[in-house]
């Protein structure tokens, strides 16, 4: 496992802990029931995506996931239960014990904090007779989709709804982009019940919380035309609403924690779109 020593991160940053699991015992790190567990805040986005893959995979008995609350309870932003696994994994460790947190339960000490890293792993690793996440042929894919939802819808909603910025075309310009990512999805999900076919992959759920996003933080900052202009993608919102229904989303989703912690650190702006929702996200069309 690789660490990031703390004097060499800025203040805010977080340590990379990188530990991957492996195939086998000779791997250190391998797949064995009970012997990790996941610490996430699944009102996180990505801590959303790791429960998410949890629960598809059906882990619940073989990989406990312990879920925090929605605000963190130290002063700098961090877990009072997860600081024992970072001081023991980090010699004088003094950041914030964040999430999330695959932990090992044989050493006590952090496996990784990486989320990208902990999902394959989840994926590969821990399957069981889950469905197959990760399909080899399609695992380019499946990274060009995440890079899709990252940079052109999150980034964007997020920069289109920013205060600061200086004329219209500072706003138009990234709200073009977020279109065109939105109309992407959109020509996938007319054709196939999936994002990419017929079979849920680890895109679908990069894409969900992606729009689970879309429609409970960023509405806030988008004014009304935009979010009407977002409204237009009846595929997508049918698929958010199709996958908001099966139990192994809704039980991992809380909509009340996301907007708790969305109004802790929003620094953005206060729009007219924000009376505009799409998605009942408890399973049922508004």
């Amino acid at each position: 496992m690789s660490v990031v020593p703390s004097s060499l991160l800025p203040a805010s940053a977080v340590p990379a802990f990188r530990g991957r699991i492996g195939r086998d015992v000779h791997s250190g790190h391998y797949a064995v029931p009970h012997r990790y567990r996941l610490h996430v805040a699944p009102y996180d986005p990505g801590c959303l995506s790791i429960a998410l893959t949890h629960s598809l995979l059906g882990l619940d008995d073989t990989l406990p996931l312990a879920v925090l609350p929605e605000t963190t309870d130290t002063p700098d932003g961090g877990y009072t239960a997860l600081r024992p696994l970072y001081e023991a994994s980090a010699h004088l460790y003094d950041g914030p014990a964040a999430a999330p947190v695959l932990s090992d339960g044989w050493t006590g000490r952090i496996v990784s904090t990486h989320v990208p890293d902990i999902l394959r792993d989840l994926a590969l690793r821990f399957r069981g007779d889950g469905p197959e996440l990760l399909p080899e042929g399609q695992r380019v894919e499946i990274e060009a989709i995440g890079d899709l939802c990252e940079r052109s819808v999150n980034r964007a909603a997020q920069r289109a709804g920013e205060l600061g910025l200086d004329g219209e075309a500072a706003h138009r310009d990234p709200l073009g982009v977020l279109f065109s990512a939105l109309g992407s999805l959109e020509r996938r999900l007319a054709r196939h019940p999936y994002v990419l076919g017929d079979a849920p992959t680890a895109a679908d759920v990069q894409v969900w919380v992606t729009l689970v996003q879309l429609d409970t933080v960023h509405r806030w900052h988008l004014d009304a035309a935009a979010m009407e202009r977002v409204a237009g993608y009846p595929a997508l919102w049918a698929y958010a609403r199709r996958l908001a229904a099966r139990p192994e989303f809704a039980r991992r989703l809380d909509i009340e924690g996301v907007l708790r912690r969305h109004r802790a650190h929003c620094r953005g702006r206060e729009a007219a779109g924000a009376a505009i929702r799409l998605v009942d996200w408890s399973g049922t069309t508004r």
